[in-house]
C-alpha cells in the first residue's frame, strides 16, 4: 500500500502554526524558533491559506532589507503561491513535487480548509517505513 498525506498526518498529527498577514518579520522568526519548526502558515477570512513563510523568506528578507526587513509585515514577504495537496495526495507526488518546485513544506487541505502541513522531513520518514516494511515482508517471505 503506498502512503498518502493522510497516513503521514494520521503518523504525525494535524497541527498547524499559523499566522495573520499582518505579524512583522521578527514575530514570525520568534514564532517559528519557539516552535522549533521551518515554516508557519499564513491565514486570512476564513482561515484559508494566503500564504506560507518559511525560513528562507526570513534569509531573503534580511539579505534584502537588513534590519528594517524586522519590522515588515510578512504579507509582503511571504510566499503567496502556496502549493497544496490533498489527503489523498501520495508520498510519491508529493517527492515529485517538492522536488521539482524546490519546497520543503506544503500545506494539506481537505475539502478547502487546512487540514495539516507535511515536510520533506515527514515525506523522507514515511518511505524509510515503507521501506522498512517491504524489506521485512520480503525476508519473512525468504524465510517461509
Amino acid at each position: 500500500m503506498t502512503a498518502s498525506a493522510r497516513s503521514i498526518l494520521e503518523q504525525k498529527g494535524r497541527d498547524v502554526v499559523t499566522v495573520g498577514p499582518n505579524v512583522t518579520l521578527g514575530e514570525a522568526a520568534h514564532i517559528l524558533e519557539e516552535n522549533k519548526i521551518g515554516a508557519v502558515v499564513v491565514v486570512g477570512m476564513e482561515n484559508r491559506i494566503v500564504g506560507i513563510f518559511t525560513e528562507r523568506d526570513v534569509v531573503r528578507a534580511i539579505g534584502q532589507n537588513g534590519r528594517d526587513a524586522f519590522d515588515q509585515p510578512i504579507s509582503t514577504l511571504m510566499t503567496a503561491n502556496v502549493y497544496r495537496c490533498r489527503e489523498d495526495t501520495s508520498v510519491n507526488e508529493l517527492m515529485e513535487m517538492m522536488s521539482a518546485r524546490r519546497f520543503r513544506h506544503v500545506p494539506v487541505e481537505d475539502n478547502g480548509k487546512l487540514s495539516g502541513i507535511i515536510s520533506i522531513g515527514d515525506v523522507v520518514k514515511s518511505r524509510i517505513r515503507e521501506i522498512e516494511t517491504e524489506a521485512e515482508q520480503i525476508k519473512a517471505y525468504i524465510a517461509g
